[in-house]
C-alpha cells in the first residue's frame, strides 16, 4: 500500500512535487496524461496550478483527481530537503 499525499506543489511544465506521509518526496510529470479526456482540462495552466491535497490524494476539481498510487509509483524520487 502506498502512502497518502500530504502536500503538493504544482510546478512549471505540468510537474507535481508531492510529499508523502512516509516522508518521501517525488516529482511526477503529468504531461503524458493530458492526452486523456479526464485530464485534458488541466492543459489550461491556470487550472493545473490549483492542485491541492484532499483525503490523501491530489485534486483539482470535484471531477479531476489523480491516485496517490500513480503519483508514488510513477513519480521520480527526490532527495530529502
Amino acid at each position: 500500500m502506498t502512502p497518502d499525499v500530504v502536500a503538493v506543489k504544482p510546478l512549471a511544465d505540468y510537474q507535481l512535487e508531492t510529499d508523502f506521509a512516509n516522508g518521501e518526496k517525488r516529482l511526477f510529470d503529468l504531461r503524458p496524461y493530458l492526452d486523456y479526456p479526464a485530464f485534458a482540462p488541466l492543459a489550461e495552466a491556470a487550472l493545473f496550478m490549483t492542485a491541492q491535497v484532499a483525503v490523501g490524494t491530489v485534486v483539482w476539481t470535484d471531477e479531476i483527481d489523480i491516485s496517490p498510487d500513480t503519483l508514488y509509483l510513477r513519480g521520480a524520487p527526490l532527495p530529502p530537503a
